[in-house]
This record gives structure tokens, sequence and C-alpha cells, in this order.
């Protein structure tokens, strides 16, 4: 009797194969939106370029509504640092959230009722309270006492002003002035018209922060230093007058 044990062999059918061994590649909830996606794509002519080109205008829109918004600037009013032309990006947040707009941004802001009806891009001279005057002694812009050096963004062989002025900003206002101050309509020339050339802080679209175009002029704005050191307004003040 040959006692020897046997070799068996092993079941080949319990050894799992290579091309059984999948896995998922995603939940029950990626698949879903792959099927919607995939559902979509068939509905909309053109597949799914068609969707992409879609969703990225829908994005463009959002974005342009809400956060950033191109503006093209239409005159020498701002010259030498925007040029006709010029194309910059106006940050729409940039005021929201109780933040308010400071001596030396560059603004975009709805013109209608004051200015014309358009929009228009100035740089802020004076704000709520301040006390603007033109001129001192020396030809200088003076902000609640304080003469301001414009001669870094002021328009080569400008003056700060040929028209004299003194004016208190009211509260919630904004006073504009053009950096080329002889080829600007700015505050200056609505001091006697409604609201006294002041512009709404609810009228600003936003703030003017890049260049973007033509690439060879493209920058950062930046707020000059000049108005860093005016000092703030007295307490009280209020009104405007000139």
């Amino acid at each position: 009797m040959d006692t020897e044990a046997q070799p068996t062999e092993r079941d080949r059918s319990s050894r799992p194969s290579d091309s059984e061994e999948t896995s998922d590649p995603g939940g029950p909830e990626e698949r879903s939106r792959f099927a919607l996606v995939s559902r979509v794509s068939a509905w909309v002519p053109g597949g799914r370029i068609t969707l992409t080109l879609l969703t990225c205008l829908l994005f463009l829109l959002l974005l342009s509504t809400f956060v950033l918004r191109p503006f093209q600037i239409p005159s020498g009013s701002m010259e030498p640092g925007l040029r006709i032309g010029d194309r910059v990006l106006v940050n729409k947040l940039a005021y929201r959230f109780d933040a308010r707009p400071q001596r030396g941004d560059i603004v975009v802001f709805d013109g209608t009722g004051y200015f014309g009806h358009a929009d228009y891009i100035k740089r802020v001279v004076g704000v709520g309270a301040d006390r603007v005057v033109c001129c001192d002694k020396e030809g200088r812009i003076q902000v609640n006492g304080r003469p301001v050096d414009e001669s870094g963004f002021l328009y080569p062989g400008d003056s700060p002003s040929t028209v004299p002025f003194d004016v208190v900003v009211p509260d919630g206002t904004l006073f504009v002035l053009g950096d080329h101050r002889g080829d600007s309509s700015d505050s200056r020339d609505h001091l006697g018209s409604p609201g006294g050339g002041m512009i709404p802080v609810g009228d600003v679209i936003g703030r003017a922060d890049w260049i973007v175009w033509p690439f060879g002029h493209a920058t950062r704005l930046q707020r000059p230093d000049a108005y860093a050191r005016v000092p703030a307004p007295a307490a009280g003040r209020a009104g405007a007058h000139g």
C-alpha cells in the first residue's frame, strides 16, 4: 500500500487573476456627476468643448460682475500714469466690508448726475471732512493744512490747479482730480453744480489696481506716499464751501 502523500494541486480558481483585480475609481457621487456631465454634453451642440467654453464664460461673467472689472482709459485726464487706450483692472471688492476710499487712490465711479452719463477715473484728493485748498504760496494743494507734493504723478508742466478753491468735503463723498490737470474735467469744474463736484462713495465702482494692457506698460498702481503725511481732519468739520 502506497502510503506516501500525494501532492495536491491548489485550486486555481481561488487565486485572483490580475484581470479581476479592479477598483472603483470613485464613489456614487462622483459617478453621478460624471453621468450628469455626460448627459449635458450630449444635449449641448458641440459636446464637451461647448460646455467647457460656456463654463469659462460664466466664470468670467461672475468675476466681472462681483470681483474685477476691466476699464479702458478714454482720455488723457490721468496722464502720465494712465494713457489713452490703457486697460486697467478695477477691484470691485476694495471698498466692501466697511473699507473706504483713501487719499491717493485711483477710483472708477459712475458720474451720472454729477459729471455726466458715463464712468470716470480720477484720483481721490479729499475724503469726508477733509479741507482741500488750492493753492498755498508755493502753488501746492493743501489737505487739512498739509501741502501735498504731487510731483510724482502730476503731468509734467501742469500746475496743481489754475482754479482756486477752498472746500470741505462732506461726509460720505470724495473730492477727485485728474493727474493731467490741464486736460481733466473733475471736482474743480463742478463746484457750482449739484453735489458741489463731490462724488458719493456709493457711486464708486472700485479701485484701479493694475494696468494690464499694453503689456509693456503693465504695472501695479500704488497709492503715492505724499498722502501718508496728511493729518486727520479737524473734529466736527462738515459741509462744503468754496
